[in-house]
């Protein structure tokens, strides 16, 4: 029996999406963090020592988003139409990052403010541990979606909003 076009294709999306946050790890810690830390550093300042509203970090836009547009192309333009769903998923997945992210996050727009469920605090908690630290070495949390079990668990409210404020400052 043959699989059914549209359950490849899809499949084939939820695993370019999936693989996209092994593959923001993987660029966050060794390239982010390694030989283009001259991109990523000013993402690490806080808010008030910025110039302007874009960072040199939004660079990585690109980073992602060309093999994203790459994969539209080949799929759209050969015989290997399911490569263009490979393309979809990366796009997904740079959604997602964008509004978990750059909104909710860094609150770099004012669309939605305060998620309060325990896998949204848990991700804020990740993410201001990761932006405690100003410099590229001993960082942690390098990942976006999948989060340490650590992260879960509540804090003193003190810690707590000394962590969320590394998010936004």
């Amino acid at each position: 029996m043959v699989m059914p076009l549209w359950l490849t294709y899809t499949l084939v999306t939820l695993a370019a999406y999936v693989g996209m946050e092994f593959m923001a790890w993987f660029t966050h810690k060794f390239v982010m963090h390694g030989f283009l830390w001259n991109w990523h550093a000013d993402h690490h300042q806080p808010k008030h020592e910025k110039d302007g509203f874009f960072e040199k970090n939004d660079r990585f836009f690109l980073v992602f988003a060309i093999p994203s547009m790459i994969c539209y192309m080949t799929g759209g333009l050969t015989e290997h139409f399911w490569v263009l769903f490979i393309g979809v998923g990366i796009s997904l997945y740079g959604l997602t990052y964008f509004l978990i992210h750059d909104v909710y996050i860094h609150r770099r727009f004012s669309w939605f403010r305060q998620l309060d469920g325990k896998y949204s605090r848990a991700i804020l908690r990740a993410h201001g541990t990761h932006h405690s630290k100003r410099t590229k070495e001993d960082g942690e949390s390098f990942g976006l979606l999948v989060v340490h079990p650590k992260f879960f668990k509540s804090r003193q409210r003190q810690e707590e909003d000394r962590l969320l404020k590394n998010n936004v400052e």
